[in-house]
């Protein structure tokens, strides 16, 4: 029942204007908004020291968070619309030579992203021009919803290995064929992360980008994708990042990471009404980390 009727609700968003979706994403986004008070109030608590903003300021741009999100939701619905012919009417790219270079060196290539703006079009704006993109994702609560969504993005050509599976065999045999492997690394790491300044404050980081990269030799490729005032996305295509191998796996890795993890906590500076401010990215403290060999890191002092 809930996979017909996310896709009933993606066969109906697909017969919209697409301006007609922007307004309900800004309708629906302000209803989320009041009517979600612990995910409001954790993003507000979690946004004032990172960005140094009054509560009332805080919660302005939380508001406009929001609303992104519904509008994000709305176009994640609306994917099977998108298409090679007419992608470009939606999203422009700045750099994508960048990543076509990294490919060309059939080694794959690692893509660094985060949780900001639509981050499931970033996918489509590079299977869209032809290119093969594979991801790690987490499953849902629900099968169904993730089941759902997985087929929404079967529609934009997308690979997905699903977590608790046999990914990281799947992701290997993908990083080979000389496929894209995209990581979201703005995410809590638990007790095996890399414990690092995030926005201000210690948060475990996800290592798997810098892993994949040192096993696979693999380029690096920072991208986002940002809502712009006119309504279109701009994809920014970072410049090409090099696992760097000075025979410490544990301190490579670990700084790769915090060269990785600087960029994401930028972008999402720039753009801060952009990113998921109520997700529990803080969620495992220092003191839970894991100890002992295989590639465990040390924690980093915070930013003052």
């Amino acid at each position: 029942m809930h996979y017909k009727f996310v896709m009933f609700m993606s066969w109906l968003v697909c017969h919209l204007p697409y301006g007609l979706l922007m307004a309900a994403g800004r309708v629906l986004g302000n209803l989320y908004y009041l009517l979600v008070k612990k995910e409001r109030e954790r993003a507000v608590a979690q946004m004032m020291p990172a960005l140094n903003l009054s509560e009332d300021e805080a919660r302005k741009v939380v508001r406009e968070s929001f609303v992104n999100l519904a509008r994000n939701v709305l176009e994640i619905l609306y994917m099977p619309h998108l298409n090679e012919k007419n992608f470009e009417q939606y999203i422009e790219i700045d750099h994508l030579e960048r990543l076509k270079e990294a490919l060309a060196e059939k080694k794959g290539v690692v893509i660094v992203t985060g949780h900001i703006g639509t981050w499931e079009w970033l996918s489509a704006s590079f299977t869209l021009n032809g290119l093969p993109v594979t991801a790690i994702a987490k499953p849902q609560p629900n099968m169904q919803y993730t089941n759902a969504l997985n087929d929404l993005r079967k529609t934009i050509h997308v690979e997905i290995f699903s977590r608790g599976t046999s990914e990281l065999l799947s992701a290997a045999r993908a990083l080979r064929q000389g496929k894209i492997l995209g990581f979201l690394s703005d995410q809590d790491g638990g007790p095996g992360g890399a414990f690092l300044p995030f926005l201000g404050k210690i948060a475990s980081t996800p290592m798997g980008a810098a892993v994949f990269a040192h096993k696979f030799n693999s380029p690096v490729v920072p991208a986002f994708i940002i809502r712009q005032p006119n309504g279109k996305h701009k994809v920014l295509v970072g410049e090409i990042m090099r696992y760097e191998d000075t025979g410490d796996t544990d301190k490579d890795l670990f700084d790769f990471t915090a060269r990785m993890t600087k960029i994401v906590e930028q972008v999402i500076r720039d753009n801060p009404t952009q990113w998921l401010w109520f997700q529990k990215r803080w969620n495992t403290p220092p003191e839970e980390q894991k100890t002992g060999k295989h590639h465990t890191v040390k924690s980093q002092g915070a930013d003052k």
